[in-house]
C-alpha cells in the first residue's frame, strides 16, 4: 500500500473515532428541558426548587437536566407570548390558571389527554376544581400544580362582644350577626372586601345557585340573570344598604386586613397567605376561620393557583412529561407545603402533613366545594362587565335585575366572537 493510501486509511479511521466518541458523548449527555416559573425569590419556594427539588428529580432522572427560570408575573405571559411567537417558548411552564384558555385556543399548549400515557391516573390524583382550570374546548392542556381557595375569618374579639359563639353557617344568617355587631358599635360592619369584581363576588353568586353561563360556556343569557344570581346580588345590596358591608366594597374605606385586625370589620374572605400578612402586620390579633357561609347552592368559594403546562412547541415531551409528574408528586408537593404553597392531590386532604398543619385543613375542606373562573379566552373581559354590573347595582344606578340583564348581552357577544 502506497503512502497516500495509508495516509487515507489513517485519516478514515480518526473521522470514524471522533464521530462515534461524539456520538457516545452525545448519547451520555442528558436532555436539557426549561421550566418557565414565577416562584417566589423571597420566601423560600425558589431556593426549595432549585437546590432542593430539582436536584432530586435530577438524580432520579440522570438522563434529564432541567433549566428553571424564574419570571416577574407582571411580565410572565407578555414574555411567554413574545417567546412563542419566535418559536422559542420553554418546555413546560407554571401558569396562572387564567392563562391557561387563551393559550390553548392559540395552540400554544400540548395535549395531555391526548398524549400522556398515564394521565387518567393523574386526572383522578388531583381535585376535580384546580383541574378544571386546564379544560378547554374538549382537552386538558396542563395538571394543576398548586392551588388556593378563600374561607371565611371571623375577628374574634368583635364576635366574643356581641355575644356570639361562633361564625353563620348561612349567608342568610348574616342579617342577625350584622345588628349583633352594630349593637355593640355602630360604626362596624359584618362583612368587608376590595371591590365588586368576581373574586370577590362569584362566591356569592354560586352559593346563591347562580352562575356566569352554561356548563358548556356557550352563553350566558338566563345565568347571569337567572333568579339565583339576581338574589346574589339583592341581598349583596340589602347588607350594603344597611351598613353591614363595608364602602370598601365601592373603594371607599380603610383597608380589608386593617380595618379586620383594627375591630372595624368582624368579618373578611380570603386566601391562605392572609396567615402571613395579619401575623406580620398584627402579631397580637386573633382571628378563627370557617367556611364560607352557605346558600342555596351550597358553600362555593373561588379557586386560585397555577398549572403545569407544556408548550406545544417543547422538543423534548416525554422528559417534560416526566418532570410534570413530578411536580404533581407526593414528594414534591408535601415539600412545596413547607413554603406555603397548597397540594392539589386528593390523598393529602387528611395526611398527617395537612393534618399537623396550622391552617391548610380548612381550605381543603372548602376547595372540595370551590369552583374556577369561568375558563374563557376572553375571560378577563368578562371579568370588567360582571364588575361594572356590580358598581352598576351597589350605586343603584340599575337594578340587579336591568344591570345583568345587560351584562348577559354583553358576555353573549365576546362568546359568539
Amino acid at each position: 500500500m502506497n503512502t497516500k493510501k495509508k495516509f487515507s486509511v489513517l485519516l478514515l479511521s480518526l473521522v470514524l473515532l471522533f464521530s462515534v466518541t461524539e456520538l457516545s458523548q452525545a448519547a451520555d449527555s442528558p436532555v436539557e428541558i426549561t421550566f418557565w416559573h414565577g416562584y417566589n425569590e423571597d420566601n423560600g419556594e425558589a431556593d426549595l426548587l432549585n437546590n432542593v427539588l430539582i436536584p432530586a428529580f435530577e438524580s432520579e432522572n440522570p438522563g434529564i437536566k432541567v433549566s428553571a427560570v424564574s419570571v416577574p408575573y407582571d411580565s410572565f405571559l407578555t414574555k411567554l407570548l413574545a417567546a412563542i411567537s419566535a418559536g422559542s417558548a420553554p418546555d413546560l411552564i407554571r401558569s396562572d390558571i387564567i392563562w391557561v384558555p387563551q393559550l390553548a385556543e392559540s395552540n400554544a399548549l400540548y395535549s395531555l389527554d391526548e398524549n400522556m400515557p398515564d394521565f387518567e391516573e393523574y386526572k383522578n390524583m388531583v381535585f376535580s376544581g384546580p383541574l378544571s382550570t386546564n379544560y378547554w374546548d374538549g382537552h386538558y392542556y396542563g395538571l394543576p400544580l398548586d392551588t388556593n381557595t378563600k374561607v371565611w375569618f371571623s375577628n374574634t374579639s368583635l364576635y366574643k362582644k356581641a355575644g356570639l359563639s361562633e361564625a353563620p353557617k348561612t349567608l342568610e344568617e348574616l342579617d342577625s350577626v350584622c345588628q349583633a355587631i352594630k349593637a355593640v358599635d355602630p360604626n362596624t360592619y359584618v362583612f368587608a372586601a376590595d371591590g365588586m369584581f368576581a373574586w370577590v363576588t362569584l362566591p356569592w353568586i354560586w352559593s346563591f345557585g347562580g352562575s356566569i353561563t352554561d356548563e358548556a360556556i356557550t352563553t350566558a343569557q338566563g345565568y347571569i340573570n337567572s333568579p339565583e344570581t339576581i338574589a346574589a346580588y339583592e341581598y349583596m345590596l340589602k347588607l350594603y344598604d344597611e351598613g353591614c358591608i363595608s364602602p370598601l366594597i365601592m373603594g371607599d374605606g380603610i383597608d380589608t386586613y386593617s380595618g379586620f385586625a383594627g375591630d372595624i370589620y368582624a368579618n373578611i374572605s380570603d386566601g391562605p397567605w392572609a396567615y402571613s400578612i395579619l401575623q406580620q402586620q398584627f402579631p397580637d390579633f386573633t382571628f378563627d376561620a370557617s367556611l364560607f357561609p352557605a346558600g342555596k347552592g351550597g358553600s362555593v368559594q373561588v379557586i386560585g393557583g397555577e398549572d403545569a403546562n407544556i408548550m406545544a412547541q417543547t422538543k423534548h415531551p416525554e422528559e417534560a412529561m416526566a418532570f410534570l409528574r413530578f411536580l404533581v408528586s407526593r414528594d414534591y408537593q408535601v415539600q412545596m407545603m413547607s413554603v406555603g404553597q397548597m397540594p392539589v392531590r386528593n390523598d393529602l386532604s387528611d395526611s398527617e402533613e395537612v393534618l399537623s398543619h396550622p391552617y391548610f385543613g380548612i381550605f381543603l375542606d372548602q376547595i372540595k366545594t370551590s369552583k374556577a373562573r369561568t375558563a374563557h379566552p376572553a375571560w378577563s373581559q368578562m371579568d370588567s362587565i360582571i364588575t361594572d354590573a356590580g358598581q352598576l347595582i351597589m350605586r343603584k344606578e340599575m337594578t340587579p335585575k336591568q344591570a345583568l340583564d345587560d351584562a348577559a348581552v354583553k358576555i353573549d357577544a365576546l362568546l359568539t366572537k
